[in-house]
């Protein structure tokens, strides 16, 4: 089977310099992956390529089988929703109208989140940092896209929110066939939704294993997960700028 997304020895950085290194990653339709790393492994830098954002130092990405350079905005005109830890919303919109803006229908839109519905004229500034991400990742979802990217959706947000937001990822790769890549920070919860876990370190995958795999070897994954990446890399993997 033709994997949604895939890198084949992939190198990426910035300025010249690699920070993830020779990575092979491939995620099938309607599977969910979790990357799992500490601060500076790599794991935003590999979702940065992977969405056009950061160009490649070597090997390649491809969707659907084929080899792409495509920029940010081809590869979502072509079936790839990108969601970063910054909430995409406009905050001088009410929240119907950030669905409209987006080209969606709003009474359609709020199908996985219907906590959404009472905060319809509401504008976004004014919602909850978990209404807020509701309200990106409905955006990214309604568009039933081939291939999702999420970065840290959990941030600084209650566990029962959390499960909200992973439960919609799940529902999605169950019912549309969506292939989702997410970066999660809290381990054990993002285990009980994903299909596989990938531990990067240092630029390179030090542990690949089945979500279940990763749950009764939660001890060696934390203990991975959690040693500190020993380089000059900052929480979204970029170097500071000057």
């Amino acid at each position: 089977m033709t994997a949604v997304v895939e890198t084949r020895k992939m190198s990426t950085g910035y300025s010249g310099q690699p920070v993830v290194h020779e990575l092979d990653l491939r995620i099938e339709v309607g599977e969910v992956v979790c990357l799992l790393g500490p601060n500076g492994a790599g794991k935003t830098t590999t979702m940065l390529a992977l969405a056009g954002e950061l160009p490649l130092l070597s090997g390649e990405v491809l969707f659907d089988g084929k080899p792409t350079t495509a920029k940010l905005h081809k590869r979502a005109r072509n079936g790839m929703s990108y969601v970063t830890e910054e909430r995409s919303v406009f905050k001088g919109l009410t929240t119907r109208d950030n669905f409209r803006v987006a080209g969606l229908d709003p009474a359609k839109s709020v199908d996985l989140f219907p906590e959404l519905e009472k905060c319809m004229d509401l504008r976004g500034g004014l919602l909850s940092g978990g209404e807020q991400q509701m309200l990106t990742l409905a955006r990214a979802l309604a568009r039933r896209p081939r291939l999702l990217l999420a970065d840290e959706l959990s941030l600084g947000l209650a566990p029962m929110l959390v499960d909200r937001l992973l439960q919609a990822l799940r529902r999605a790769a169950k019912e549309q066939g969506t292939a989702v890549l997410m970066i999660e920070q809290h381990a054990h919860k993002a285990l009980r939704y994903a299909d596989r876990a990938i531990v990067m370190r240092r630029g390179r995958v030090e542990l690949a294993l089945s979500s279940e795999d990763a749950r009764s070897r939660i001890g060696e994954v934390e203990q991975a997960y959690l040693t500190s990446a020993g380089g000059s890399m900052s929480a979204t993997d970029s170097p500071a700028t000057p």
